[in-house]
């Protein structure tokens, strides 16, 4: 039953804060929005700063689990590799859709939740990086100079560059599944560097040392 207070909880705190924002957003909307009293809304959650908290490690939480069902699956790495970055790019639009308040929802600029958005952008690039590393080691692409981190870096770049224009949600979308196949097509393509050949001797080169060798037998 605590559960499934909190839960509700965090519902109507959304919900608040999507409305308002979470400045403007106070206690007794949250208790009014949960349909419970100021007091039991206390009982689960310190103030209105622990419920926001809380509330976006739900957010985060729940996006890095449905990115490591779409790491985990058999696809090529083209489509896990979109299937994690997707998530990420997904949960902007669909806080965008919900709210004029999306970025605070997000909290990067938030030193409430500054450190939670932190991890979770370190754990959303290694994943990519991880699918990358197995897409690697099950000889599916071959990096040359390159590490699968710094090949996710490039991925989670280009998400961070996207979220940025959301005017046609449809358009971003298609942005990135391309964007994604054309990493994976160099990936896929690259061969192993050719080893340095050491230079051998000229045909003048070796005519000469020919003659050197008969003037030493006679």
């Amino acid at each position: 039953m605590s559960d499934a207070r909190l839960e509700r909880i965090l519902d109507a705190a959304y919900a608040c804060f999507a409305r308002h924002g979470v400045r403007r957003t106070t206690m007794d909307d949250i208790a009014v929005a949960a349909e419970m009293s100021r007091a039991a809304v206390y009982q689960h959650v310190q103030n209105k700063d622990d419920a926001f908290r809380r509330l976006t490690s739900r957010i985060f939480d729940g996006a890095l689990a449905q990115a490591q069902a779409a790491a985990a699956s058999d696809a090529p790495l083209a489509e896990r590799l979109h299937g994690v970055l997707a998530v990420k790019l997904e949960l902007v639009l669909e806080l965008m859709a919900d709210s004029p308040h999306a970025e605070e929802l997000l909290g990067t600029g938030s030193r409430l939740t500054a450190d939670l958005y932190d991890n979770y952008d370190r754990d959303m690039r290694e994943l990519a990086a991880a699918v990358i590393a197995d897409a690697r080691d099950r000889g599916e692409v071959k990096l040359l100079d390159i590490e699968p981190v710094e090949v996710a870096e490039l991925g989670i770049a280009l998400t961070k560059g996207l979220e940025g224009d959301l005017a046609d949600p449809e358009t971003t979308r298609r942005r990135l599944r391309q964007g994604i196949g054309l990493f994976a097509a160099g990936l896929t393509a690259a061969s192993p560097r050719r080893p340095r050949l050491e230079r051998g001797p000229s045909w003048r080169e070796e005519g000469s040392m020919l003659e050197d060798l008969d003037n030493l037998h006679p």
